[in-house]
């Protein structure tokens, strides 16, 4: 079993003494089904990248935009959303931790 709420407390502090402000840590990996935690500072981002085959992001704590070229999409604690089937980035709004889930296909 895992913590999340102890999980994303110590990638928080751990994004928050890194020189890009991230920190990550894919701590479910079984079959297909991939988990990460994934913490960004205020501002911090992860460039724009390709998207799995399904996915979701749910924001544990904090504040982030999903941005595509369909749109950007704001979530905040508590909120869950698909993640885009097209490139996409991620930005901090303010400091923050979310729970990645992808389906490789």
């Amino acid at each position: 079993m895992t913590d999340l709420r102890t999980l994303a407390e110590r990638h928080l502090t751990d994004a928050k003494a890194d020189k890009n402000g991230r920190s990550a840590h894919l701590f479910l990996h079984e079959g297909p089904l991939r988990q990460t935690v994934i913490a960004l500072t205020a501002g911090s981002s992860l460039d724009e990248h390709n998207s799995p085959h399904a996915a979701s992001l749910q924001v544990l704590t904090g504040h982030v935009r999903i941005t595509s070229g369909v749109g950007d999409t704001e979530l905040r604690e508590g909120e869950l959303a698909p993640i885009p089937h097209e490139r996409h980035g991620l930005t901090a709004v303010a400091d923050a931790v979310v729970l990645l889930t992808t389906v490789k296909g």
